[in-house]
């Protein structure tokens, strides 16, 4: 049998199938490949090579052909997750999260881990800086001084003043005016002080020294506050994405055991859980955001919007985490006997859960169109405020007029206080209804 690249030159079978199969051993190349005949262009096409080609080469063949197709083309990428080997088509225009078939969120347009509402630049600062040495040098600068004599810093790792620098130079100092040990005594202060630090203070020898460290100490108490708690709700997201694994493989199971609940209806933990994994997320890149913020004004307003995302969410977690584990199976203390709540109760339990999620997505959504509106409501309410005041101010002699405000809750409410799934207005549990929109509890 004889076949060509749709030209003139034919070749038996045996020679294309080893034309071919050097070829894709070559590498993705081999998707460029065209006549044998060296004066010939005609492209060797996919049909032709599944055709010809050994089974193998074909499952190269068509791996390089969906690479070029993914990586040539300005919609599709490739997911960033470790071990996946999917490629996501982008269908929108304006959100860049995408979730991949292997359900991890990314950003389309950097493909770094969906970081919404942060901007992708501040993302980048973000990753680059917990990545680099600078804030090695800060806690250099922070928790360690020179040696006077080798300048190698020296670490601080007991009470005395008395210090010894590490072998080969062994030279004894002062941590307090690193001054040589040998010039101490009873007379500058003994072990625990230094007059003549304390002396040189106040002229002003070592104030420059001094603010300096003092700035990099600040600079990387500052740093570690907004990391710790990006990172601790990185790892709080990851908790609970395996705990929704293990409420789909079997904790919805045994409830249906228990009170005869089809799963379709338990879906509202399912939900529960999924909005605790995206508000993890968003509330992780939110200290990123506060990390990077500098107005004043803004700041207190974007804490005060956080503070109450992360109230809100922690509330919901612990219901999800803790509260549902009373209506799965478990032993009475001391006893054989498993604790069954009623079903009632299971139901009080489903309001709960389902109100504290719809809750909390109303707090993150809030939030989210904060940030990404960049705060402008601070803006408008201080400019509003001043507007506000000069009016008042120019009216002299009127009546007043009585201004309507929504009562506080108050200060010393308990757990059993309820939020309004409309507003979001933390209620007293002794009313029904809200008491700025006027919604009903249940």
């Amino acid at each position: 049998m004889m076949s060509s690249a749709g030209c003139a030159h034919f070749y038996c079978h045996e020679c294309w199938e080893g034309y071919i199969s050097a070829a894709i051993s070559g590498g993705p190349g081999c998707l460029s490949l065209r006549c044998p005949d060296p004066s010939c262009g005609s492209m060797v096409l996919q049909g032709m090579v599944n055709k010809l080609a050994k089974d193998e080469d074909k499952e190269k063949y068509a791996r390089f052909l969906l690479r070029a197709y993914v990586e040539g083309s300005k919609k599709t990428k490739w997911c960033p997750a470790p071990d996946c080997t999917c490629a996501v088509e982008f269908l929108g225009d304006e959100n860049y999260d995408v979730l991949c078939n292997c359900k991890f969120s990314f950003c389309w347009n950097c493909t770094e881990e969906a970081h919404r509402p942060v901007n992708c630049e501040t993302v980048s600062k973000w990753i680059l800086k917990n990545s680099a040495e600078s804030e090695n040098m800060n806690w250099i600068l922070a928790n360690s001084k020179p040696c006077p004599k080798c300048k190698r810093p020296i670490e601080k790792n007991q009470g005395c003043m008395h210090m010894t620098c590490t072998p080969p130079c062994k030279f004894e100092f002062c941590w307090l005016c690193l001054d040589a040990w040998s010039d101490h005594g009873e007379r500058t202060g003994g072990f625990y002080a230094c007059n003549r630090y304390e002396s040189a203070k106040k002229e002003g020898v070592y104030d420059e020294t001094e603010a300096r460290r003092e700035r990099a100490k600040n600079s990387l108490e500052r740093y570690m506050h907004y990391y710790e708690r990006w990172a601790s709700n990185q790892t709080s997201r990851q908790k609970a994405q395996a705990d929704l694994r293990k409420a789909e493989k079997e904790q919805l199971a045994k409830l249906t055991d228990i009170f005869g609940i089809p799963e379709t209806q338990l879906k509202f933990i399912i939900e529960a859980w999924s909005q605790i994994i995206e508000c993890r997320r968003v509330l992780k890149w939110t200290y990123a955001y506060g990390y990077y913020l500098d107005d004043k004004v803004k700041s207190e307003f974007f804490e005060y919007l956080q503070g109450e995302a992360e109230s809100g969410l922690e509330r919901l977690h612990q219901c999800a985490e803790k509260d549902l584990q009373a209506f799965l199976p478990s032993l009475k203390p001391d006893s054989n006997e498993t604790m069954t709540p009623s079903v009632a109760e299971f139901g009080d339990f489903r309001v709960k859960l389902a109100g504290l999620t719809s809750v909390t997505r109303n707090y993150f959504e809030n939030l989210v169109r904060a940030l990404e509106a960049g705060l402008e409501d601070v803006r408008a309410a201080g400019q509003a405020g001043a507007t506000s005041s000069a009016a008042t101010s120019s009216k002299k002699g009127g009546t007043k007029s009585k201004k309507k405000q929504h009562p506080k809750p108050s200060s010393d409410h308990t757990d059993d206080s309820w939020p309004c799934e409309c507003c979001t207005y933390l209620n007293l549990p002794s009313v029904d209804a809200c008491s700025v929109c006027e919604k009903s509890r249940y």
